[in-house]
């Protein structure tokens, strides 16, 4: 299963606008508070949606990692409006909503939380999405990161209801974003291309998609730790974060995403970083299950372990010291097992979780 329709380029919402017009005649737009309308894209959105004479409402309370309950609040919105499709704008979190606000307002009997335990259906209101940052690669994937109402903990939903009708990827609106959210969200879509590369369930296809956006992001890497130039990589990075997305899209995540959780929720590490405070100790792991991959991504870098580590490190620069007692506590929630342990080279045993925690300081 994949986005049915992604359209990639300048100017590509404005320019595909009657693409629209077969989704219905009202839309709800989702998103952030600020961002769209700083990048430009909420009022290419505004022109876009106009043209084809489609009437929007706009929700744009989606926080940072968005919570169950706003999602629900925004799909009764939805429903209020007659929503005929739901319009995700921004980066991961708005995009990620989106998904979620479609499912909410397409099951008015559901409660915010019920999303986890679902029917996955076919005939909820499609979603169309408009990127705005370069990294978490939502726009192509079936997954949707979602901040449980009750204990404040991430999880995702994923499945045929998670994926969007349309995706327009369109780079110039990543011209707005701090060099600090271009790392983080680098080293998201980095993440997602070396785990996809090194996972048990990796494919031929999923590789060829991560062996094009391995290299890519790496150079990009090299660059940031040197300079604070942006605009000459702004349109590489968003190309290879959809191409790591695509590749994610097949095989799933590996450990690092779900320990990265607990950094997010605990100590506000952005989620790129986040995933890639455990890159080391993915691998390292990895090399001793599945050497010839690894040096697979190192050939790709075109440096060695060492230096290798030492560029991820350096622009993820996450020490925090978590106590045996924290660890044991937060890895409580898969002490019953985690598929994306499962799918990392070697397997992830629950004291190996424990022991990466801890090994951040």
């Amino acid at each position: 299963m994949e986005t049915k329709n992604i359209i990639i380029g300048e100017n590509c919402l404005i320019e595909n606008a009657s693409l629209l017009k077969d989704l219905g005649k009202t839309c709800l737009i989702v998103s952030g508070g600020k961002s769209a309308k700083i990048n430009g894209s909420l009022d290419d959105a505004d022109k876009a949606l106009k043209s084809q004479g489609i009437e929007y409402a706009i929700f744009d309370e989606i926080e940072a990692n968005p919570r169950t309950d706003t999602c629900h609040r925004a799909g009764e919105k939805a429903r209020e409006i007659k929503a005929d499709f739901i319009f995700g704008i921004g980066g991961g979190s708005p995009q990620d909503a989106a998904k979620a606000v479609a499912i909410y307002a397409s099951n008015p009997e559901m409660s915010d939380l019920d999303i986890f335990n679902r029917e996955k259906k076919t005939d909820i209101l499609p979603v169309v999405l408009l990127g705005t940052t370069s990294g978490t690669g939502s726009e192509v994937t079936g997954v949707s990161v979602l901040t449980r109402s009750d204990n404040g903990n991430k999880k995702s939903i994923s499945g045929v209801d998670c994926y969007a009708a349309i995706a327009f990827c369109d780079y110039k609106y990543t011209k707005t974003m701090p060099k600090s959210i271009t790392i983080s969200t680098g080293l998201d879509a980095f993440a997602h291309a070396t785990e996809s590369y090194l996972a048990s369930t990796a494919t031929d296809e999923s590789r060829e998609y991560a062996k094009k956006a391995i290299p890519v992001l790496f150079d990009i890497f090299k660059h940031l730790i040197k300079s604070d130039e942006l605009d000459s990589i702004r349109e590489k990075q968003y190309l290879a974060s959809v191409d790591a997305g695509k590749a994610i899209n097949v095989t799933g995540c590996l450990f690092p995403h779900t320990l990265g959780y607990v950094l997010t929720e605990s100590y506000n590490i952005p989620h790129g970083r986040a995933c890639t405070a455990f890159h080391e100790y993915l691998m390292k792991k990895a090399r001793l299950n599945v050497a010839d991959k690894v040096q697979d991504i190192l050939d790709m870098c075109k440096v060695d372990f060492d230096e290798y580590i030492k560029v991820i490190n350096t622009l993820t620069d996450v020490k925090i010291e978590i106590s045996l007692n924290e660890a044991l506590a937060y890895a409580e929630r898969w002490k019953n097992g985690n598929k994306n342990f499962d799918k990392t080279p070697g397997g992830l045993s629950f004291e190996e979780s424990i022991e990466a925690l801890i090994s951040l300081k």
